[in-house]
């Protein structure tokens, strides 16, 4: 479960990069539900905010980054990205973007794993983050897909204090690890990761990569529209037990993200 609280470690944030930020402010619209509000005036859209019954739910920026794919960067808390900075060093890591000071907002920084999985931090300032999570529209879970889960599990808990649990898959389908700050009980389960091989990391050239769980109300009904404005289903729709009704989609840019109806409690 995410929340709000931001505790060290857990997301925070999440926004896109996308070569088209005109046509990713109206295919998240429509598919979400979402309000895009640009920064700045003028025709030229160069990035803004998403936001769902008036809450900020992630940021939508222009994709300029050499050779880099349309994808979700998420954001995880910490209490000093300098420190963080060390450890991701320490653990194998590679650091994309340096400790860097937005004002009086907080602090970002980018990091590689040792794979090549792309993710970020927020020292928060006087802005900690996203204002809605866990509800339709918003971010209610985060997930890698990594080509060595035991390496990944080693780098995350050292960089973060992760802690992991195991679970097989229906039908013979591999290990999930489910996600849980350091500190917190497992009710504040935050995501999971999931190994694959290297062909079925695709969309990233073989690396790891880390995609969004949006919350939906009708899972099938948010892939009718993923579909019907330009967008793409990798997987489902389709049950699992426990969890709910989910699809992996991709966006007209092929940025990855899921919908999922969460299955009643």
């Amino acid at each position: 479960m995410i929340t709000t609280d931001f505790a060290p470690g857990s997301p925070c944030w999440l926004d896109l990069g996308t070569p088209d930020v005109r046509a990713a402010a109206a295919f998240y619209s429509a598919v979400l539900g979402w309000e895009y509000q640009p920064m700045g005036e003028g025709e030229d859209m160069e990035g803004g905010m998403f936001r769902k019954d008036g809450k900020i739910v992630g940021g939508l920026g222009k994709l300029t980054e050499e050779g880099a794919r349309s994808a979700w960067m998420i954001y995880y808390s910490v209490t000093d990205a300098d420190v963080t900075t060390q450890a991701v060093e320490r653990a194998g890591g590679t650091v994309r973007v340096a400790p860097t000071d937005l004002g009086e907002w907080g602090r970002m920084a980018q990091y590689s794993d040792p794979l090549g999985g792309q993710f970020a931090v927020w020292q928060p300032g006087t802005d900690q983050g996203v204002e809605l999570v866990d509800q339709p529209g918003s971010l209610s879970w985060t997930e890698l897909y990594t080509s060595d889960a035991t390496a990944a599990k080693e780098f995350y808990g050292g960089v973060f204090g992760w802690r992991f649990s195991d679970m097989d898959l229906p039908g013979g389908g591999g290990t999930y690890s489910l996600v849980t700050p350091a500190g917190l009980p497992e009710d504040r389960m935050q995501g999971g990761l999931m190994e694959l091989p290297e062909e079925h990391l695709g969309l990233a050239g073989g690396r790891p990569y880390w995609h969004p769980v949006f919350h939906v109300t009708d899972c099938d009904a948010a892939v009718a529209k993923v579909t019907g404005n330009g967008g793409s289903v990798q997987m489902g729709p389709e049950d699992v037990e426990g969890v709910g009704r989910l699809a992996v989609c991709l966006d007209p840019s092929k940025a990855d993200f899921v919908v999922l109806t969460p299955a009643r409690s």
